[in-house]
């Protein structure tokens, strides 16, 4: 039950006749162990400015039993149709609306999830509201600008616990009445329902008292690290509340890992829903520590910067996103006492790469995109509106300066407070800081698709000393079917000269910072002064722009990336590397061998992870075929080198390890994932846990070395969540005709499989190296897509429109086929739009191959 497609001119005629005053919604959940239906009544009172007037409320229900308005039952099969009930004859003024209906829990993700822990077979519900999904499970109207007030009472089965926006009450004969919320949107209240496990701390600082808890299931209880969530969390409410000079604006904040979430986490108001899998039950890398921390710390920035101040429209999605992902990032690095002060290298390797891959393909759009309706909004949530946007954000506070750029966030929460606002009202209050005319900048930031290409243009004399020097900027083509035009913009930006001390370590020995504008920038830099061994355009990462080297920078470089003594310098010339890969500048075995030559200077661990999975993805897709086989033997040989040179119990061999276990392919290697899985064979230092022993046992299932024998014995061992998802994937990974055909069917011919173990299974039939076998689903996949998106909820339907499709048949064929399955299927503006991204996907793939087979002849 997808529900009707809200547009925005409906929404905005809705928000200009209506406003909303209070919900009171009495949810009767003591059947949910059993699963099926749960009464849901729903009072809302609310203001009409016509007498006469006609609109409407959402909601998704299997049932609905009874609508009253202003005392006057209304005919149910009359007003209900298409998720929607109208409501005529409204008063002038005040309003009262009763709705009673059955709404059903979901496997999905979405509206009311319910998910039994095999582990305790106890069911344990969350809510998932954000975009239109509050009306999955109350009758409401599903927009963020008709804020209210919320007053939920619950009746929940004995010995469980609910948790929602406001503080928890005692229960009364296991009813839960909990006092109303301050004004907020429908998306991002929430109930948390279900026998789990909690810790609770506070937040004391100068008087100030904030109730914090942190939940998750009794079978997670022994992993959960409740002192780091809270240390994290306390370094958020310092910092945020010293930058923003606005109190936290909620009764208490709790944060519960909850199981089978579609995304990262989600910002309900004082009651943070986050992915359970951050409550690590084997050991991980710091890197997972840093990801987890900024998923924490983003939640906690949207408690002022989403919940207190919420966008109008969801055109100005990009700058919730946006805006809690550069603060967060900006308090990991610049927070007293943080542990990952190098968060802007984590970010320069891993969200602006997301950033510039989601900028180059056919559905690239303004950060400021143009939503219609929800459809649009819900396939937007990609690399543009999170990490483009944080990048063009930090580019901002370069531009206006970081103690303006606050000034202007702390007048804009003060004058906003539990309101709706556009873009407008930030960059006013950004202007009247900076003193800074926004608008030109804007117009060229937000409101313009595309990436810019920064290059050095450097001319010495015959000492080596620099004659000129100027930055040039290029506008390149949009891709194919984007709309909009190419767009020179302002940039600034830090150029960095480094060159190699006595020790062969590349120092930074200068830095200037200027304003880039139009093609050719002047950069002052003393005529005579020596030639730098390298010359890092955008060092720091202070703008979003794909940056080339000059030669020598690039000979430099190739020689010594791991030698820059810095972590940022090094992330940009990597994160330029791969940039160059996948445009085919740089041929993948050119690349292969660069990472090789610097991967082991490289003490960054997120960074070394980048490199991990981006050598994976170019040895998949951009090799040219008749070499990718030596280059993933060339690959696999280095991982195992790594891991048993790494020193042991560290971040970086059990990073080595998993690289490995992704690429194993001689009977020799296979062999000993098998002896390191019984134990016939130890490398010292690394802990073969319950995560690592999967990633072994799904390789081997891959490449045909244990059935179903095993993966039940594993799972034997693991009967858990985690280890049910595993098995799925591991059993769909087996390299046989029926396993594939069983993992097709059990996704695409029936709709059975909950969200998470649909993830998996996918996960487990697209393997990269079983191209043959995979090569007659590319038909079927075809044939089935538009039938899988129209029949299913969205988040399930994305999942199989992008886990299916044949991205691993890289060949002219396979472009035909979409495009002659896009011209005849006829499919919504969504469903186009990622059919399109991974067309694209194919098509960069072959440019790449040429590519890299065309250097082999060199």
């Amino acid at each position: 039950m997808p529900g009707t497609n809200l547009t925005r001119e409906e929404a905005q005629e809705r928000a200009r006749l209506l406003t909303v005053d209070a919900y009171e919604i009495d949810l009767d959940l003591s059947g949910a162990q059993e699963g099926g239906t749960y009464r849901s009544v729903t009072t809302v009172r609310f203001d009409s400015a016509e007498a006469g007037a006609e609109t409407f409320i959402d909601l998704v229900a299997p049932a609905v039993h009874e609508v009253e308005l202003n005392g006057k039952s209304l005919d149910v099969a009359a007003v209900f149709r298409d998720s929607r009930i109208t409501l005529p004859h409204l008063v002038a003024g005040s309003n009262e609306l009763r709705v009673v209906a059955d709404c059903a829990y979901t496997n999905t993700g979405e509206g009311l999830h319910r998910f039994v822990d095999p582990v305790d077979q106890q069911a344990y519900l969350y809510t998932q509201f954000e975009v239109p999904d509050a009306r999955r499970v109350f009758a409401s109207f599903e927009q963020p600008d008709l804020k209210a007030t919320f007053r939920f009472t619950v009746k929940a089965p004995s010995g469980w616990t609910v948790i929602s926006n406001s503080p928890t009450p005692e229960p009364k004969d296991d009813v839960w009445s909990f006092e109303p919320t301050p004004r907020i949107s429908t998306y991002i209240t929430a109930l948390i329902v279900g026998p789990y496990h909690s810790v609770h701390s506070s937040y004391e600082k100068d008087g100030q008292s904030v109730p914090l808890g942190i939940y998750c299931r009794p079978s997670l209880a022994e992993f959960l690290d409740a002192d780091a969530v809270f240390d994290v969390t306390r370094q958020g409410f310092d910092w945020f509340q010293e930058k923003f000079d606005y109190a936290y604006p909620f009764a208490k904040y709790d944060q519960l890992f909850v199981p089978e979430f579609n995304a990262g986490a989600m910002e309900n108001a004082g009651a943070v829903t986050i992915r359970d899998q951050y409550v690590f039950r084997s050991k991980v890398t710091d890197a997972a520590y840093e990801t987890r921390a900024e998923t924490i710390l983003h939640e906690l920035a949207h408690m002022w910067f989403g919940d207190l101040v919420t966008m109008e429209w969801w055109n100005d999605l990009w700058l919730n996103e946006s805006f809690a992902t550069y603060t967060s990032i900006a308090c990991q690095a610049y927070a007293e006492g943080s542990k990952w002060p190098h968060s802007w290298t984590t970010f320069a390797n891993s969200m602006k790469t997301w950033a510039y891959r989601q900028d180059q393909l056919p559905s690239t759009h303004p950060i400021m995109a143009d939503i219609r309706d929800l459809d649009d909004v819900l396939v937007n949530f990609d690399g543009i509106t999170y990490a483009k946007g944080a990048s063009v954000l930090k580019q901002l506070v370069a531009y206006v300066g970081m103690e303006e750029f606050f000034k202007g966030v702390q007048a804009y929460f003060k004058a906003h407070a539990f309101g709706n606002t556009r873009l407008s009202d930030l960059l006013g209050a950004l202007e009247e800081t900076s003193g800074r005319d926004l608008k030109t900048w804007s117009k060229a930031w937000l409101e313009t698709a595309g990436i810019n290409i920064l290059r050095p243009e450097i001319e010495t004399d015959g000492n080596g000393h620099v004659t000129s020097f100027a930055v040039l900027q290029e506008a390149p083509a949009l891709p194919a079917g984007a709309k909009g035009e190419p767009t020179l913009r302002p940039h600034r930006i830090a150029i960095g000269c480094y060159d190699l001390d006595a020790g062969g370590k590349l120092v930074r020995t200068d830095r200037i910072e200027l304003d880039v504008d139009g093609p050719r920038t002047v950069v002052p830099f003393p005529a005579g002064t020596a030639r730098p061994a390298v010359i890092l355009l955008n060092d720091d990462d202070l703008s979003y722009a794909k940056v080339r080297l000059d030669e020598e920078s690039l000979r430099v470089v190739t020689e010594h990336l791991g030698d820059f003594t810095e972590s940022l310098p090094r992330a940009l010339c990597w994160a330029s590397a791969w940039d160059m890969t996948r445009d085919g500048e740089l041929a993948t075995r050119d690349y292969l061998e660069l990472v090789l030559s610097g991967i082991g200077k490289e003490s960054d661990i997120g960074v070394v992870q980048s490199l991990h999975r981006q050598v994976k993805l170019a040895l998949d897709l951009y090799a040219a075929p008749e070499w990718r086989e030596a280059g993933l033997s060339r690959w696999t040989e280095a991982t195992l080198a790594h891991l048993r040179a790494a020193e042991p119990g560290s971040d970086h061999q059990l990073a080595w390890a998993r690289a490995f276990a992704a690429t194993a392919r001689t009977p020799q290697q296979t062999d000993l994932l098998q002896a390191l899985l019984d134990g016939r064979e130890v490398i010292e230092g690394l802990a073969v846990d319950a995560e690592l022993r999967w990633a072994f046992v799904e390789r081997l299932a891959a490449t045909g070395l244990m059935e179903e024998d095993g993966i039940a014995a594993e799972y034997e061992r693991d009967r858990t969540a985690a280890g049910e998802r595993h098995a799925a994937t591991a059993r769909a990974a087996r390299p046989t005709e029926e396993a594939k055909a069983e993992a097709w069917a059990s996704v695409v011919e029936s709709d059975k499989l909950p969200n998470s173990l649909q993830e998996a299974v996918i996960a487990g039939l697209v393997q990269s190296d079983q191209r043959e076998l995979l090569a007659p689903y590319t038909e079927k996949f075809f044939a089935s897509v538009k039938g899988v998106w129209d029949s299913r909820s969205h988040e399930m339907a994305q999942q199989i429109a992008i886990g299916l499709y044949p991205s691993f048949q890289v060949s002219q064929e396979t472009l035909d086929a979409t495009d002659a399955w896009l011209a005849s299927a006829e499919p919504g503006a969504a469903l186009r739009r990622l059919m399109s991204e991974s067309r694209a996907g194919v098509e960069r793939a072959l440019r790449a191959r040429a590519a890299d087979a065309a250097a082999a002849t060199v």
